[in-house]
């Protein structure tokens, strides 16, 4: 008798039940210790094993048999074709970003921080009180929870200019995470056919909720400074648009920080055409070398509306963001978002809410800031001295991620599964522009799991540049 493993029985087993008849009998657990020179423990956990795959069934009492595999046909869904009819657009199923990969993987391709970097103590807190609360078992109005109404429009007073009129918890509106609020806003302000300018480049995700609503993008391009403003007000008379979406701050993927100046000029071209500015602060609490500076807290007629999200910066599970809009554009965005929602989550808002309104949030900015700026500068470092092609243009004073371009012609996808072959996960930027892509560039987040991991992360990248032809 050979000495065989858990694992070579459930083979053996796999291999004789292929064979069997159903209803077969197994080998008492006696003879198979016997037979295969295993104790008892190693056969029950490869029943169990088998068990679990559904080829066999204990019966207590009698024994173990082999199971009744029902006989599956295909199922015809090809009604469905003429049910449907022609999609208006062809929507991504998932973007790169949001794959999750085997552990054993380096991941620079994220959108999120890793685990270490959020303040975990404060969420299982907040969870563990609000769980007690009455919110579990109430629904709260459609505009949100008004403390942490009140909450969002305090944090954007803070900015305020002088002798402008700060925003109110009237002026907020509670949104189940950014991406919802973007498909709420583009609906109630823009609408179906019509024209929006857009950074180029700029969030995947605002170029899936145009698509989503059916808003025609007019990409302007963006620096390390901000936007073309002369391009910007071009666009406005040529298209005739009413709205701009923008990241002011920490721009998503370059980490871009708009000048005072450029905010400026923004600023007053959109007051001058009648327009909104959309700005979306997604990365508030991710400066490094810089603070947020929301231009938002620059006028206070409307031209600004203003999308802040806490899911990033506390945890996945709470999809919570806040949207500051003044005037009538408010309550048609209310609407919008009413009648897709209805409304958020009570008890989700009341951890939010829970967690900001701690001491130790201001803490956990703060040493986050740290973190950030250390795993970025290990990042950048490990591509200098392995990826001497890769060209960053400028150190991102905050965001989650470096926007990196590689050498004209380079084939990224092809670069892509060579990385992933090297168990490395890298995200190619061409998702991030709303029209043709005006380089080849690199979205790597260094705020991902093992940062310890970097160096060998740019020693793949580097190697499979060069098989891949640089």
């Amino acid at each position: 008798m050979i000495n065989s493993s858990s694992e070579n029985l459930v083979l053996i087993l796999r291999n004789w039940i292929s064979r069997a008849p159903a209803g077969t009998q197994l080998p008492s657990t006696r003879q198979l210790v016997a037979e295969h020179a295993l104790s008892p423990v190693t056969v029950q956990k490869a029943l169990r094993s088998l068990i679990a795959q559904g080829l066999i069934e204990s019966r207590p009492g009698i024994g173990t048999f082999v199971r009744q595999v029902p006989v599956t046909r295909p199922q015809d869904f090809s009604w469905q074709t003429a049910a449907l009819g022609t999609p208006r657009q062809k929507l991504p199923e998932i973007h790169p970003s949001q794959r999750t990969l085997p552990n054993d993987f380096i991941s620079l391709h994220s959108g999120y921080p890793d685990r270490e970097l959020l303040p975990e103590r404060l969420v299982k807190s907040a969870f563990s009180r609000v769980a007690r609360s009455e919110s579990v078992l109430q629904r709260t109005d459609a505009a949100g929870l008004p403390a942490l109404q009140t909450w969002f429009a305090a944090e954007l007073a803070e900015h305020m200019l002088p002798g402008l009129s700060a925003p109110s918890a009237r002026d907020v509106i509670i949104l189940p995470g950014s991406q919802s609020g973007l498909g709420s806003i583009f609906r109630a302000l823009v609408g179906e056919g019509q024209p929006m300018l857009i950074e180029s480049p700029t969030y995947w995700g605002a170029i899936l909720a145009a698509a989503q609503v059916g808003v025609t993008l007019v990409p302007i391009p963006g620096g390390p400074q901000g936007p073309d403003t002369m391009e910007l007000d071009r666009a406005f008379e040529r298209t005739g648009a009413r709205a701009f979406y923008a990241h002011p701050n920490f721009a998503n993927p370059t980490g871009a920080q708009w000048s005072p100046e450029v905010s400026e000029r923004v600023l007053k071209i959109v007051k001058a055409r009648g327009a909104f500015l959309i700005e979306d602060d997604w990365a508030k609490d991710f400066g490094i070398s810089s603070d947020s500076s929301p231009l938002a807290a620059r006028e206070d007629h409307g031209h600004v509306l203003y999308l802040r999200s806490l899911t990033k910066s506390l945890s996945p599970a709470v999809r919570v963001a806040g949207l500051i809009a003044r005037g009538p554009a408010r309550e048609r965005i209310l609407a919008d978002h009413q009648a897709q929602s209805m409304y958020v989550s009570g008890p989700l808002q009341a951890v939010a809410l829970d967690v900001v309104s701690q001491p130790g949030w201001k803490t956990h900015i703060k040493s986050l800031r740290q973190q950030l700026n250390n795993r970025r500068d290990l990042l950048i470092d490990s591509l200098t001295q392995h990826v001497p092609e890769a060209h960053l243009q400028q150190i991102p004073p905050g965001g989650l991620n470096l926007w990196v371009q590689l050498p004209d012609g380079i084939d990224l996808l092809r670069l892509e599964r060579e990385c992933e072959t090297r168990k490395l996960a890298i995200a190619p930027g061409a998702s991030w522009f709303p029209a043709e892509e005006s380089g080849k560039y690199l979205r790597l987040n260094y705020s991902g799991p093992n940062p310890g991991a970097f160096d060998e992360a740019g020693r793949i990248l580097g190697q499979a540049l060069r098989h891949v032809g640089y």
